[in-house]
């Protein structure tokens, strides 16, 4: 896909590209040249990694600069990229001096190629053919496709893209008149967009393909960037608590934040894509193609207000399958994020065993009221030591701590939340640029609990939840259950510069036993399927992220020696996998999505086809939910988004006193995780259980 949704019909662009439009494009200033020898210095001698900014480096940026602008290879031609080859070897002379000429001017150039093709797009909504009878595919990724050499190349691409944009509007239930009269509005708005670039805009897209070469968390912020960031790292950002990254033409959901009224409300997943967005009471603004900043603006708003979000659902491969959700505006609250418990009830031969469960939404801390010194300050370390005392006094047979979602947070806090498992020790080594080993744990003596103990996370678990998961393995303190975790395993820093402010990785994360949790993540002891695909979310999803890596391990105690177990307890946990309806649905699920993706990589643009391959998945979908629903003897749904839109298929809607049959899909996660621990507790007669009323 491109910057700007399909589009295109056999118009030659000859003389639009001859005499392009002039948009007068801004000139660098003395901030923005400052700011880039800033940037530069900052890269060279504060990053983690060891940067050159040498002839090698600037083809890696120039490189990564074009693919911010022209991704998919749709505006630009051979031709006019070989205008600019000179930067390929300039770059690193352009950045370190300041010298930003040639960089604008290249954005110039792409700023005219885009201008010109949405005048050609509006031109050519007069005569669009709406019969939708070719047999011919778009492709859908163009990122390794080679530069076209003519404007009829990209004349003829942009004929797909023009019947694909109107073919998914004519699917979805517009009538003809209302397509055309859509893209109308959509490509003027565009071009409205285009007009009002700022130096500032060229000079973020700008540090974005310099930054980006070295690693996907070290960037740039502008002003008005940083005062975002300020805002969502103080947690009073009125909007929907939604995490939201750019991928290509589309604004994706990279996370929900803990608490927040999008995870509460169930609707909204993690790489689901954004397309519209509207007020209450106010018409929807279509936001493909629209700069992330943008979209955000309008998602935000104040407190009780209500925001429409058009979403296509992450799992979806045709853009036509959209849905449109309303998430209340709200602010999160510590409390919201608070860890909370419940006691699960496992049904063996012998009776009924009892199975805490700790979930932790994030590692959070209320550094004001801890700094005033204040005693009663609210932590994850101090409400997690509380739900255990309260587990403790239900005589739960060990606990289960869930980490699922948790993106991490205060450092301080995983390292002392480990300390209420082990009787003190190291916890995480951190590693700095110049190679020193910083080595953080546990001083405390004692322990709050030493009882059975399981760890469940998922691939949205990350940072201060991998070396947590991470500590507890090593030790052989407990299980990891689930599946494979972020992989995010660096640390950064927020420094100002002249203009705007630079966030860079300074250091990265190492277990006690020596391996980085960075790029590979924490593997779990027993594997769970996952609904979300590693290939869109994670670390080693990002562009350029640094790479797994060890050091020295550090002298620490053995708790236990879980991995003699694991052949039994995975041999049982497939026994009950292969039975339960849910565990066999997330399975089937998780290769389903899997086969969707290797085989969609075009779409028809012929109606009957369309609807053919559309219909033919949904049905996929649809027998996969019915054989679960079947099993568990509920009502069979006529669409499979129907239980995604009810949350059947999200843990949030939980309640400990729900039947199985009623539990959702993800609740199947929490059980088995607590049959797992019930088996290992059972099996490792070594153990030493002080499980003691208090």
């Amino acid at each position: 896909m491109s910057l700007f949704e399909s589009v295109g019909r056999a118009l030659s662009l000859s003389l639009l590209l001859a005499a392009p439009t002039a948009l007068a494009i801004p000139s660098p200033g003395d901030d923005q040249r400052q700011a880039a020898m800033e940037v530069a210095e900052s890269l060279r001698y504060g990053h983690y990694a060891d940067v050159r900014l040498d002839d090698q480096w600037s083809t890696r940026a120039f490189q990564r600069y074009l693919d911010i602008l022209d991704g998919q290879r749709a505006y630009l031609l051979q031709s006019d990229v070989d205008q600019f080859a000179d930067l390929s070897m300039t770059m690193d002379d352009a950045i370190l001096d300041g010298e930003l000429e040639r960089t604008y001017e290249l954005y110039d150039l792409y700023q005219q190629r885009v201008t010109a093709r949405l005048d050609w797009l509006i031109e050519e909504l007069d005569q669009l053919d709406m019969s939708f009878d070719s047999d011919e595919r778009l492709e859908l990724d163009r990122e390794d496709a080679p530069w076209a050499t003519s404007e009829q190349e990209l004349d003829t691409l942009w004929q797909k893209r023009l019947a694909d944009a109107a073919l998914t509007l004519s699917i979805s239930g517009q009538e003809d008149e209302e397509v055309i009269d859509t893209l109308r509005d959509r490509y003027e708005t565009q071009r409205h967009r285009v007009e009002q670039t700022n130096a500032d805009d060229i000079f973020t897209i700008l540090m974005a393909g310099v930054t980006g070469t070295i690693d996907p968390h070290t960037e740039y912020l502008s002003p008005r960037q940083s005062e975002s960031f300020d805002i969502q790292m103080r947690l009073s950002l009125e909007g929907i608590g939604a995490l939201l990254q750019a991928d290509g033409e589309y604004v994706k959901v990279a996370s929900l934040v803990p608490g927040g009224p999008a995870e509460k409300d169930g609707a909204l997943k993690p790489a689901d894509r954004i397309i519209a967005v509207g007020q209450e009471g106010e018409d929807m603004v279509n936001v493909v193609g629209m700069r992330l900043d943008d979209v955000v603006d309008l998602i935000r708003g104040p407190k009780g207000s209500v925001v429409n979000l058009e979403i296509v659902p992450g799992e979806a491969v045709d853009m036509t399958r959209s849905t449109v959700i309303d998430i209340t505006r709200d602010t999160v609250k510590l409390e919201d994020q608070a860890a909370s418990s419940e006691v699960i009830e496992v049904e063996r031969d012998d009776g009924t065993h009892r199975i805490g469960m700790i979930t932790v939404p994030a590692f959070y801390v209320d550094f004001d009221a801890w700094q005033a010194g204040e005693a009663d300050y609210r932590s994850t370390t101090r409400d997690v030591a509380a739900e255990i005392e309260k587990l403790k006094a239900e005589n739960v047979e060990g606990i289960v701590l869930d980490l699922r979602n948790n993106g991490g947070g205060a450092l301080q806090e995983a390292n002392s939340m480990i300390g209420l498992f082990i009787d003190r020790g190291p916890t995480v080594q951190v590693r700095d640029a110049r190679g020193r080993i910083s080595l953080y744990g546990d001083t405390d003596s004692g322990s709050l609990y030493d009882g059975p103990l399981a760890v469940l996370v998922n691939r949205l678990s990350a940072s201060a939840s991998e070396i947590f998961a991470g500590a507890i393995q090593d030790y052989g303190r407990g299980l990891i259950v689930g599946s494979n975790t972020f992989g995010k395993g660096t640390v950064q820093t927020l420094s100002d510069l002249n203009y705007g402010q630079i966030k860079l990785t300074r250091a990265k994360f190492y277990r006690i036993s020596g391996e980085s949790t960075q790029n590979r993540g924490v593997k779990p002891d027993v594997q769970f399927p996952s609904l979300i695909d590693p290939e869109i979310i994670g670390e080693s999803s990002l562009d350029n992220a640094l790479p797994w890596d060890t050091v020295s391990e550090v002298q620490y105690r053995s708790y236990g020696t879980p991995r003699q177990y694991l052949k039994e307890l995975r041999e049982r946990h497939r026994e009950r996998a292969d039975e339960h309806p849910n565990f066999h649905y997330l399975e089937e699920r998780a290769e389903l999505a899997t086969r969707m993706r290797e085989q969609h990589t075009s779409i028809s643009l012929n109606r009957e086809q369309r609807q053919q391959e559309a219909d033919t998945r949904d049905e996929e979908m649809l027998a996969l939910e019915n054989a679960r629903r079947e099993a568990l003897g509920l009502e069979l749904l006529e669409d499979w988004t129907d239980a995604r839109s009810s949350g059947e298929e999200s843990g949030d809607t939980a309640q400990p006193d729900e039947s199985e049959e009623d539990q959702p899909v993800d609740h199947a996660e929490v059980e088995e995780a607590a049959e797992i621990l019930l088996d290992f507790s059972l099996l490792g007669p070594s153990w030493q259980y002080a499980i003691k009323n208090q």
